[in-house]
């Protein structure tokens, strides 16, 4: 598998306590490439696991990459942030929206479903995402 990682899903796999633990390393088994990912959510990360080392520990070997450059994609990323004011998103979900624009073929392996529903790419395409289920 292959997708572009959001906050969420990183602290669940992190996180043996996690109530989505075992989604998490379930699609983490499932991993056939590095999960692409933005600074934003690994800074969310490391606040919400209270570890640097366990972070970065996952770019090192090659779990995570990160695979986006807010420079270059402030314009469009100040773009996402107007759309969407009413939702209050934070600046991982602006730049996992704008991730998912460039790396279009890739799902975003979320646990915040109810957003990625609503957030759309280009426009008006729906993000593909994947979730652990329901119930």
């Amino acid at each position: 598998m292959k997708g572009i990682a959001d906050t969420g899903f990183v602290v669940a796999f992190l996180n043996c306590h996690d109530r989505h633990h075992a989604w998490a390393d379930e699609i983490g088994m499932q991993i056939s490439d590095p999960l692409l990912t933005c600074e934003a959510v690994l800074a969310e990360t490391v606040f919400q696991v209270d570890s640097v080392a366990e972070v970065l520990g996952l770019v090192q070997e090659g779990f995570l990459q990160v695979a986006f450059d807010l420079r270059g994609n402030l314009g469009e990323v100040l773009e996402l942030a107007e759309r969407y004011r009413d939702r209050t998103p934070d600046l991982a979900d602006l730049c996992l929206i704008r991730m998912s624009e460039l790396y279009d073929r890739l799902p975003v392996l979320t646990v915040d479903e109810a957003n990625f529903r609503v957030y759309r790419r280009n426009k008006r395409e729906v993000i593909p995402i994947v979730c652990p289920p329901r119930g």
